[in-house]
């Protein structure tokens, strides 16, 4: 993927400032053995760049100066509320320097799996990218994983995924992170309808209506005292 960016000799707060309001971003390039290089582009351009998957993956062609650049997007800083990208960094790309970049993750197979068709579970894609180290080359567009083998109770993890020759997963903090999980769905009984129960027919038809039935285990009222 191509795109096309230019130099920029002014930096700092205001400087930046100033040039989102001319409808450029400002973004930085560095890495490998050159000094980095401060530059912009074209904010529109950049905006419909952004959407597309491979724009966050894969090595793009960077246009400076009349001289293309290998790069990969390393950081996208957008504005809290509005849709302006406020800052981006490239990072150099050289062919024998191994690199750690994410990847997308394609799932495919889960409504034909047991899991789903037969066994009445939801699946859930926990992960949707995947952080890879391997050389600029080696490098996938995408992770494909096919899903149906799933079963009841099966969860899918890092580990159980075969990757591309030359790719390696490069996990931080957990040991085999979850992928993709598989709950079984639990169906709600419906309760039965109240029905509604007639005051009379509730004290068996006896008794001034409004009466309060007497408490469990009460004592009868003592009977007044005959006159002498």
């Amino acid at each position: 993927m191509k795109f096309t960016a230019f130099e920029r000799a002014k930096q700092g707060t205001g400087a930046s400032r100033r040039l989102r309001i001319t409808g450029r971003t400002p973004g930085i390039v560095y890495g490998g053995t050159a000094e980095p290089i401060l530059i912009e582009i074209d904010h529109n351009a950049l905006w419909h760049a952004i959407k597309k998957e491979a724009f966050h993956g894969s090595i793009l062609e960077m246009e400076l100066g009349g001289t293309e650049h290998k790069v990969l997007l390393r950081d996208l800083q957008m504005h809290p509320y509005k849709q302006q990208v406020q800052h981006i960094d490239f990072q150099r790309v050289e062919a024998r320097t191994r690199m750690t970049v994410k990847v997308p993750v394609h799932y495919s197979g889960e409504e034909e799996s047991p899991a789903v068709k037969t066994e009445n579970c939801l699946v859930t894609h926990v992960l949707t990218e995947m952080t890879v180290s391997c050389f600029p080359a080696d490098i996938p567009d995408f992770i494909a994983v096919d899903l149906i083998g799933l079963t009841k109770g099966k969860s899918l993890h890092v580990k159980d995924i075969v990757l591309p020759k030359g790719v390696k997963s490069v996990v931080k903090g957990q040991v085999n992170p979850v992928m993709v999980s598989v709950t079984p769905i639990v169906e709600e009984v419906e309760a039965a309808p109240e029905v509604a129960v007639d005051p009379k027919d509730a004290k068996g038809g006896k008794g001034k209506a409004g009466a309060k039935p007497a408490a469990a285990g009460a004592k009868p009222a003592a009977k007044p005292a005959a006159k002498k």
